[in-house]
């Protein structure tokens, strides 16, 4: 990437950074790490950080923007906020698919484009800049780029057993039926596989418990609906 093009998306961040290896390292997809071996490395050591500065970020946020809600209300937001879905919309406007650094052989694969890569390219910036400002830096930027997809949201998000039941008896289809196993661990270690069943329309989803594997399965049935 050029010097002006980090130049522009500086600008855009409101972030002149000192460390231009830092910021490089955090517009680096893995799929480049084969092409400059050394000290360069990629984003995703970065973005692990990144993913729990935003977390810490954001539930800062909501609560002192949501001061009357309970912790589900908050939980469903937050998980909605800081998702990819609701990340890569952010990474685009920030011009993040202009300075991301993928080798030419995967340029085919709209990687620059890809909902998962821009988003973890964006929790790696994030990270970049709390190593390089600190937390009140990470603050200000998620409270301006967030805004709009926090005001979206007037009303806590409902969770997607609910949407999918609705979805269903509106339609005259019944209740939508759900299978679940375990799938081996225990404890904390415990995983759970989850099927349900609507519309004659089958999704599985996975997670530590069965209202987690439940959940996740609807979620997964009403992503193949929105396709």
């Amino acid at each position: 990437m050029s010097e002006a093009a980090l130049a522009a998306f500086e600008a855009r961040l409101g972030h002149a950074f000192r460390d231009h290896a830092l910021l490089r390292r955090a517009l680096t997809h893995s799929s480049a790490a084969g092409e400059r071996p050394g000290p360069l490395g990629t984003n995703e050591r970065l973005e692990f950080l990144g993913d729990r500065v935003l977390g810490l970020c954001m539930a800062e946020i909501l609560l002192a923007r949501f001061p009357g809600e309970n912790e589900g209300h908050l939980g469903r937001r937050f998980s909605l906020l800081v998702s990819r879905d609701t990340l890569a919309p952010i990474a685009r406007e920030l011009g993040i698919p202009a300075v991301l650094r993928v080798p030419p052989s995967q340029r085919h694969q709209n990687l620059k484009d890809n909902v998962t890569a821009l988003a973890d390219a964006l929790e790696a910036v994030l990270a970049a800049v709390y190593l390089e400002a600190g937390l009140d830096a990470v603050r200000a930027l998620v409270a301006r780029e967030w805004e709009g997809a926090i005001a979206a949201n007037a009303r806590p998000p409902r969770p997607a057993k609910s949407r999918l039941q609705e979805w269903t008896l509106q339609r005259g289809l019944g209740l939508p039926s759900y299978e679940c196993t375990s799938v081996g661990g225990m404890g904390d270690d415990s995983m759970f596989e989850c099927t349900v069943t609507a519309a004659g329309r089958s999704a599985t989803g996975r997670g530590p418990n069965k209202r987690a594997a439940e959940l996740a399965a609807a979620e997964a049935w009403l992503a193949e609906l929105g396709k």
